[in-house]
């Protein structure tokens, strides 16, 4: 029987005289769909010798394609493939080797596209590779998606053409040949040749033209001494795998010192083999990444820095200096001399004092080690800025006498301590130029605001070291009108090559024998770097010098934070969630006080009621320099008299509103030197911070952070430093790995996935953060639900401090305590730091429990096991009853209670259509309401397993990946298939150091943890 019943789709179509219900009866799609958009006219087409590069012709979902929507309906335009490129296959990734290079960051990378688009940043593991991405790499992907970019070239604020462009500079520029007035180029370091000879070919043309090199955070000083001893504007190569014996004074060499990238050989030397690791014993005034790891810290300020530095020289070369007594740590500082002086070549000396004398004796104490870790051949080619030449041509501007500037990837404007001089110069200036990716600080008052591609639009070489020759290649054509500064420079210098013809001519001395191909598809070629040899320098000067070092009043120490670095990337919103590994702060800046330094000044921090960390505002007061509502952080382990404030944040122009967070700590960076002489004062008011984890101590609990020391390792039985917990069966004591309440099932057929986590490697750098938010879609949700606890990283990076001077002292009061009344004084007493914490970094996700306890209280089944050892979550199944966050010991699930994904009260990434070009389709984004967690990246897994089924063999032994694994530099992190013997996870397995997170209660995780062992000897 026919029904009579009429169904609608809305309200409107039960008005009859309604239009919109006509058109989209009859309009199959609301607009036409705009074809010569994408692809051109007939000839243009014909005429194309179509590259990858040029895909985007062809492919259907672009930023053009993304960015119309329909004004009537909600309709998703696809545009198919006229021309199906051989390299796309639709839901198959491809990856391309290139490089970053953004004048801060360098490595060698490969980028992940499907389907035209770039969507992840990978290590490039080919040996000879310069890789090892930081979290800014990682990151720096989502900043190609930027919606405040600069779309085209702007002449007095106003769109403008290109041509235009080309024609003004021009006409400067021959104004200034006439005249005789100066041309300056100021730069970032660029580190490419290829640039290079492009700007000498610009002063060959215009003979009055002047290149000066800026880096808004200077290793000036660093280089000056360099050039001094080896007649190269560099800074000396390090392998940390090589030495036994490290001590540090003020570097933080696993940080962003002299460009990181040193933690993968810090790491080998760490991890305890044939009864062997290697001693770091660092010096500093700001707890690091390099002081939390390190076996011994010491704190002092900057002076008795420079002191200890002198005594160090004198014990390791001879000399006999006269150097003051350092207070309370003077044996410890010349203990460490003598066992630097003792590892001889297998000892390394590096030192982050921003003193000239202090970067010549670190040259001097290594060679007179003949350090095997030290290789000044191999020179770091990515910082070379000079802090002279910055300041003598801000007083040539503000004299007159720059006639014409160009600006490429700096912002002096807002980077310059004297950024109100440089402004009110410019004006004197008759034409400027910044080339810049943003409508910032600088490019908003110059003439022109030149449009530049990002590094992944763009073709380049960059010179890491002396020994590798990087090529950088497009993974996308440019969404926007933009120009790279090379394509400018040819057409200024009359030159009508296209810059990728000139690159690949130029660069063809620098490929070592391999095919300009070869060097394409690698990303970089790598060399044997010729000899330097040191020159004689005046090394006791140096050290009389820095030996009358004092400290007034306090000592500023100025660095970056492992997320923000200089603060290019300040509109990223996964680096401004990202916790600091030492704070575990996001959203903020702020200056770091001891708190002694704190009672005596009246600064305070604490806890209000609903979890959030609160605290006081200074004033900070360098020279004429005054920086105000500064939030103060009160942090364990900062040297007393010493205070530690981080660059890259207070920017305004170019950001969203949510972005524009912190302070400026650019404007006390007097004389681009990182330590200053600073007065703090309180200030009225309260700050509210975004800090992800109140537990500070890890207050005696062994069974988290398992440790030991090197000679309890070599001395001991497993079953003293690694215990097994315990339990009554049968009124015995049992171990708790041979109680079991399930049944459990045969898991030795198929695959059976574990990831191993060495807490002796890992160093709490935090890559494997932005890689898992990359890989899997993961929100932000900003920094008032942060406040909340309701940040939803699927990964963690736990910071543990110990309450007594090391973790051994912690157990020892623990168990020293006795009867309920002591007890509970002591777990009180056990929550504060202590002065001179030893630091613990745990990184912690979802555990993948063969026994879980959440699968048990789901009551829906959106939770269950895989064979695999996957913890499974069924997103359409899930209704939010938040059981399993409850009954997870762990703390690892997180609960989607806003919709993140096209929300206005969201607006980071997933809020517009270009931000969410970089969306993984592999993954689903989450809907409010639902759990999500870890999922040990199952596609990653299931695109191993399709991979090698599709070539017709098995998988190798350690080709399985996980996001975290991939972007662990250090080796900490390694992932694979524990049924396969051959693999390393495997062996992992049956490691004495092994355990498992809270083993005691039986959930027999996938995830395992290697003792900490520390070399205090």
């Amino acid at each position: 029987m026919a029904s009579n019943k009429k169904y609608w789709k809305s309200v409107e179509e039960l008005n009859e005289n309604s239009s919109i219900v006509e058109t989209l009866r009859n309009n199959e799609f609301v607009e036409p769909i705009p074809v010569d958009q994408f692809l051109g006219d007939k000839e243009t087409l014909s005429a194309s010798s179509t590259t990858r590069r040029d895909f985007l012709k062809y492919v259907g979902f672009s930023t053009a394609a993304a960015s119309l929507a329909a004004c009537e309906g909600p309709v998703v335009k696809s545009i198919p493939y006229v021309v199906q490129p051989e390299e796309i296959i639709p839901g198959v990734a491809d990856y391309y080797a290139t490089t970053m290079a953004d004048g801060f960051d360098f490595a060698n990378i490969l980028i992940k596209t499907r389907e035209g688009r770039p969507i992840k940043v990978e290590n490039n593991n080919l040996e000879g590779a310069k890789t090892g991405a930081n979290a800014r790499v990682h990151a720096s992907v989502l900043s190609l998606y930027d919606g405040l970019r600069l779309k085209q070239p702007k002449i007095a604020g106003k769109d403008a053409t290109w041509a235009d462009v080309n024609t003004k500079v021009k006409a400067s520029l021959e104004d200034a040949k006439a005249k005789g007035g100066n041309v300056v180029v100021l730069t970032n370091t660029m580190a490419s040749p290829s640039t290079d000879a492009l700007i000498a070919s610009l002063v060959a043309k215009y003979p009055t033209t002047k290149h000066v090199v800026y880096d808004a955070v200077s290793e000036s000083n660093a280089l000056d001494a360099f050039q001094a001893v080896y007649g190269v504007r560099a800074l000396a190569n390090y392998d940390f795998s090589k030495a036994n014996t490290i001590v540090s004074v003020g570097a933080d060499f696993l940080g962003d010192w002299q460009g990181g990238g040193f933690d993968a050989g810090y790491a080998q030397g760490r991890i305890p083999k044939n009864g062997m690791m290697s001693k770091h014993i660092q010096i500093e005034a700001n707890m690091s990444l390099a002081g939390a790891n390190a076996d011994v810290r010491i704190p002092l300020n900057v002076a008795a820095q420079k002191q200890a530095l002198v005594k160090i020289y004198n014990i390791v070369t001879g000399a006999a200096v006269s150097t003051s007594k350092i207070e309370k740590y003077d044996e410890a500082v010349v203990k460490a001399a003598k066992q630097l002086k003792a590892a001889g070549s297998k000892g390394v000396f590096v030192t982050g004092l921003d003193d000239v004398n202090a970067q010549l004796l670190a040259l001097a104490i290594n060679n007179a080690l003949q350090s095997e870790a030290f290789n000044p051949s191999d020179a770091i080619l990515t910082r070379k800025g000079d802090a002279k030449a910055v300041a003598q041509l801000v007083a040539d501007m503000k004299a007159g006498k720059v006639h014409t500037l160009i600006m490429n990837g700096v912002n002096p404007a807002y980077t310059l301590a004297n950024s109100k001089d440089f402004v009110a110069a410019l004006k004197s200036v008759k034409l400027s130029v910044a080339f810049s990716m943003k409508e910032d600080e600088t490019s908003s008052l110059t003439t022109i605001a030149a449009a530049a591609p990002h590094y992944l639009e763009s073709w380049g070489d960059v010179a890491i070291t002396r020994s590798n020759y990087s090529i950088m290649q497009p993974t996308i054509r440019p969404l926007f009108n933009t120009k790279q500064f090379q394509e400018a420079l040819l057409t200024w210098t009359d030159n009508t090559v296209a810059y990728y013809d000139f690159l690949k001519s130029f660069s063809a001395a620098s490929l070592a024998g391999k095919s300009w191909n070869q060097a394409v598809h690698d990303g970089f070629v790598a060399s044997e770097a010729s000899p330097l040899a040191a020159t004689s320098a005046d090394y006791a000067g140096a050290a009389s010098a820095l030996a009358q070092a004092k400290s007034n009043n306090f000592d500023l120490v100025l660095y970056t934070k492992v997320g923000m670095g200089d603060g290019q990337q300040a509109n990223n919103p996964w680096l401004q969630e990202f916790p600091d590994p030492i704070t575990r702060v996001s959203w903020d800046n702020y200056v770091t006080i001891s708190k002694a330094d704190a009672d005596k000044g009246g600064f305070k921090n604490w806890n209000v009621a609903n979890g959030g960390l609160n605290g006081s505002y200074a004033t900070i007061k360098v020279g004429n320099a005054t920086l105000e509502n500064v939030p103060v952080v009160i942090q364990p382990g900062q040297a007393k008299g010493t205070l530690g404030l981080a660059f890259g944040y207070g920017k305004k122009l170019g950001l969203k509103e949510e972005m524009q967070v912190g302070v400026n700590a650019y404007a006390l960076y007097a004389n681009l030197n990182s330590n200053q002489s600073a007065t703090i004062t309180v200030a009225n008011g309260e700050h509210e911070f975004a800090c992800v984890q109140l537990q500070k101590t890890l207050m005696g609990r062994g069974d988290i952070v398992k440790e030991t020391t090197l000679e309890v390792f070599n001395t001991q039985k497993a079953e003293i430093w690694n215990p097994v917990p315990m339990v009554s069966l049968d009124h015995k004591p049992t171990a708790t790995t041979e109680v079991d309440l399930w049944d459990s099932f045969d898991r030795s057929t198929g695959h059976h996935f574990n990831l191993s986590i060495d807490l002796n490697a890992c160093t709490g750098c935090g890559a494997c953060v932005i890689a898992c938010h990359a890989e899997n879609n993961v929100p932000v949700v900003g920094k008032s639900e942060i406040r909340r606890s309701r940040d939803m990283h699927w990964l963690r990076i736990d910071r543990y401090y110990s309450s007594q001077d090391t973790f051994a002292g912690d157990i020892e009061f623990k168990d020293g305590s006795a009867g309920l009344m002591n007890s509970i004084d002591t777990f009180a007493s056990m929550e504060d730091p202590s002065e001179n914490p030893q630091v613990a970094f745990q990184p912690v996700m979802c555990q993948h429990c063969n026994h879980a306890p959440c699968e048990t209280v789901c009551p829906v089944a959106a939770t269950s096991h895989g064979r695999e050892g996957q913890n499974h979550m069924a997103y359409n199944r899930c209704v939010g009853t938040r059981y399993c966050a409850n009954n997870c010991p762990y703390k690892v699930r997180r609960f989607n209670w806003f919709l993140y994904n096209k929300n206005s009260e969201f607006d980071y990434h997933m809020n517009d259509d270009l931000g969410r070009m970089v969306i993984n389709p592999d993954v689903n984004v989450r809907s409010r309401g639902v759990m999500e967690k870890c999922s040990m990246c199952i596609q990653m897994t299931q695109a191993v397993k399709l991979k090698a089924k599709r070539e017709g063999r098995e998988v190798g032994k350690d080709e399985f990946q996980t996001a975290c694994s991939a972007a662990c530099s250090s080796g900490a992190m390694k992932f694979g298939d524990i049924n396969n013997s051959e693999s390393d996870v495997a062996k992992l397995v049956e490691s004495d150091r092994m355990y498992h997170l809270l083993e005691h209660i039986g959930t027999k995780p996938n995830v395992m943890y290697h003792v900490k062992v520390r070399n205090d000897k």
